[in-house]
């Protein structure tokens, strides 16, 4: 009998097989971690505004685009 080709060994597979499941475990973890990262960045006191359930007029502008508790606005210091 004679091969024309040559197979892929077991050992390959099984290498292949284990960084798969490798690649898999540390996206799992990343996408997580970077759900949590994401929240935090959106976040009203880490862009140094405070959660306030009004602004006031005459020192503070409403930034709505900057997440807060439900009911709670966010407001920056207006800047002179």
């Amino acid at each position: 009998m004679r091969k024309k080709g040559q197979g892929i060994s077991m050992n390959v597979i099984i290498i292949a097989a284990i960084a798969l499941l490798v690649l898999v475990v540390l996206s799992i973890i990343f996408m997580g971690r970077m759900g949590q990262w994401g929240a935090d960045v959106d976040s009203c006191v880490t862009k140094g505004g405070t959660c306030l359930s009004a602004c006031d007029a005459a020192t503070q502008t409403p930034y709505p685009l900057w997440s807060c508790d439900e009911g709670l606005t966010c407001c920056v210091a207006k800047v002179t």
